[in-house]
């Protein structure tokens, strides 16, 4: 007896199942229960998660035990009471005048798969009401829907007890691999396919299909925009309007979209039908601080669209980051922290900042909580410290929470312990009894190569670890990393920050990108353990334009596409004795450019502003002559200081022969222009050191 093809099918398709294991012990149970605990199984999830193949399996298993399984896909059934009954007839191989009813009541149980359900919602309310209340008990009917059962399914208290839902999640990392290896997926592309997939069935079948056309690609979803576009269709199906895919668009590079986020991203005062509509596909999810697209729709979406438009996925990222950078202006605390995660999750698709964050994915920072340290945190702290550092750190970790414990910030479990923290000591607060090995050398290093000026400060992250993984990526971590951040960002006067890291090799790749600097000068040892340093000048890259840096490298080809922002040379920090000492040495070199070359305030944040970061050595020395030039003709506009701008107009910008001669020009004692001098050189190097600070401060504002 010859083989049907729909058996071939059939046996080719399980033999490439995978999982599902308590989803179909669930239906089997009922199956073979005399009297089943649901008359209704209802399943759902998004598009291409398998809900089809899984009710393929509860057909199988109805024929292993020898009961008749009748399948219908709503898609090609019009939602009328009619036409439901003729295709339930035709699955039942009925004739034209044999009710399906009075088929479904003889003793035999029976099983009804209808699919594609949520193309029946107009029928939904007859088949809750009318038609599914007239078949017997023992009838097991399954339904798989995009959608959840609609509110009327559990309001009604009869259904509460008949009907089970169901929801239909992506195959575990275990089950994929599984999969793939059924498929014969190179063992090398596995580790970037589950990446992509996240585990979607679909993804995965498409992916492989892709393998078995090509056997020698190497998977990237950027690199397989037919795979996408399949994904696309299945995932999105038909949108209604250019307006509504942008706004797909726009929700797939956020964390999570609300309806403001949202209209800033498309440029429009009101975003809210828009909102509604995305919150009513099938593949959105919804939490507590808005919208976010199934983890499989969203990298679908990315990936197609920075293969498509690469130029308007960089505009959505540079509105995303323009509302978050405003909104961080006027909060403060936890929805900082949480802006912080915002921005953060738009570089996820880099490949080297993702493998360091663990909730990018998340939508309230993992659960964690953070706030100041607590008088009795302290022993499980230092016991924290113990355990991962040793008992030496652990006394100086005792030290600093005793000394500037209010600098210490504590992450809190869900039952308010301590599951992680970070020390913020602030090095111009510690003195001589306060200096760590750790400590030590960070000031050390100042001392040598970024000295503190007046009004600046430096922090050293002295401890961060978790409770259980200590410096291990974990979302402890990413919340200690995300709260850095915002000390960059809101700490008055921040001059350095200093990082020490157990495994500096480890963290080399991120801490590379986020522009922190290695620094084996300030490593150091406690208890046998060595501490590598990173650390990073706020002075020479302030905080605005690291974040301009970061968003470069955010959509950057690759990380090295944007880098650190360069002059001719290096910044120079001078402190303030240093920086007036050069203000003299360039007025008295004013009129002799060769001579300002080697003025270190060539060097200055205040010249190269002015010169720009590409000025060579001519446009610095006339932007420090400019600087100079302003300063004195500034001190015409008050009386008292008139007589000094003089004093240093005619000995330097337009320099009499001699300092007797220019004194004779303006008809005052040689004593009394000497001091007029000596005055004005004091006061424009006071003006120039102002000058110097207020760009610093004002480049964090």
């Amino acid at each position: 007896m010859s083989t049907r093809l729909a058996d071939r099918l059939s046996a080719a398709r399980r033999r490439r199942f995978v999982g599902r294991t308590g989803e179909l012990a669930l239906f089997q149970s009922a199956l073979t229960t005399p009297e089943p605990p649901f008359c209704v199984l209802h399943v759902f999830g998004p598009g291409g998660v398998g809900k089809t193949t899984l009710l393929r399996e509860f057909t199988a298993l109805s024929q292993q035990a020898e009961i008749p399984a009748h399948y219908i896909d709503a898609r090609n059934v019009e939602p009328s009471p009619e036409s439901f009954v003729d295709a339930l007839r035709l699955a039942m191989g009925l004739g034209p005048r044999e009710s399906p009813l009075q088929a479904l009541a003889a003793p035999q149980r029976r099983v009804v798969l209808v699919d594609t359900y949520e193309t029946f919602a107009p029928l939904d309310g007859w088949l809750r009401e009318v038609f599914l209340p007239q078949l017997p008990e023992h009838v097991l009917v399954a339904l798989a829907s995009r959608n959840p059962p609609s509110p009327a399914w559990r309001a009604d208290p009869g259904w509460q007890h008949l009907i089970r839902a169901m929801p239909l999640r992506n195959l575990s990392p275990e089950e994929s691999r599984t999969f793939l290896i059924k498929r014969e997926i190179p063992l090398e592309q596995h580790q970037a396919v589950l990446d992509f997939t996240r585990g979607h069935p679909l993804a995965l079948s498409l992916v492989a299909d892709l393998f078995d056309q090509r056997r020698s690609i190497q998977f990237e979803p950027e690199a397989a925009p037919d795979v996408v576009r399949t994904l696309l269709e299945q995932l999105v199906q038909k949108v209604p309007g250019p307006a509504h895919r942008a706004a797909l668009e726009a929700c797939a590079l956020v964390r999570v979209a609300t309806e403001p986020l949202l209209a800033d991203l498309l440029g429009t005062p009101d975003a809210h039908d828009l909102f509604d509509w995305l919150r009513g596909l099938s593949f959105m999810e919804s939490g507590r601080l808005g919208v976010f697209p199934h983890d499989l729709a969203r990298e679908a979406l990315a990936a197609d669209l920075r293969w498509r438009n690469p130029d308007w996925y960089a505009e959505l990222h540079r509105r995303a980051r323009t509302y978050y950078a405003a909104r961080f202006q006027q909060t403060d605390g936890r929805e900082q922290e949480r802006l912080l995660f915002d921005y953060v999750f738009l570089h996820r698709d880099n490949a080297v900042v993702r493998p360091f964050f663990d909730l990018l994915e998340g939508q309230d920072g993992g659960g964690l909580l953070t706030d100041a340290a607590r008088e009795a945190d302290v022993p499980a702290l230092v016991a924290m410290v113990a355990q991962h550092e040793g008992e030496a750190s652990a006394r100086l970790a005792a030290h600093w929470l005793a000394r500037q414990r209010h600098r210490v910030l504590v992450l809190r479990d869900a039952e308010q312990q301590p599951a992680g923290f970070v020390a913020m000591v602030n090095l111009q607060e510690a003195d001589a009894a306060d200096l760590d090995p750790a400590a030590r050398a960070a000031r050390q290093y100042l001392a040598r190569h970024a000295p503190l000026r007046p009004h600046e400060t430096a922090t050293l992250f002295r401890f961060w670890m978790a409770r259980s993984t200590y410096q291990a990526v974990s979302p402890c971590q990413s919340v200690i990393f995300v709260n850095m951040v915002r000390h960059y960002l809101t700490t008055p006067g921040l001059a350095f920050t200093f990082l020490p890291c157990a495994d500096p090799d480890f963290f080399a790749p991120v801490f590379a990108y986020a522009d922190l600097a290695r620094l084996p000068e300030a490593d150091f040892e406690v208890g046998g353990r060595r501490h590598g340093v990173y650390g990073h000048d706020w002075r020479v890259i302030p905080p605005l334009a690291w974040l301009a840096l970061l968003a470069e490298r955010e959509t950057a080809a690759s990380p090295q596409a944007a880098s650190a922002p360069q002059t001719a040379e290096p910044m120079l920090v001078l402190s303030q004795s240093d920086f007036a000492a050069a203000v003299r040495d360039a007025l008295r070199d004013f009129c002799q450019a060769d001579a300002l070359r080697a003025n270190p305030l060539l060097r200055s944040r205040l010249v190269l502003e002015r010169a720009g970061a590409s000025g060579g050595a001519a446009e610095r020395v006339a932007a420090l002559q400019a600087v100079v030039k302003d300063a004195v003709e500034s001190l015409q506009a008050s009386p008292r200081e008139a007589k000094w701008y003089r004093a240093l107009h005619h000995t330097y910008l337009r320099p009499a022969p001699t300092q007797e001669a220019a004194a004779e020009l303006l008809d005052l004692p040689f004593s009394t222009f000497r001091r007029h001098l000596t005055a004005g050189i004091t006061r424009v190097a006071e003006l120039l050191w102002q000058r110097e600070l207020h760009g610093a401060a004002a480049s964090r504002q």
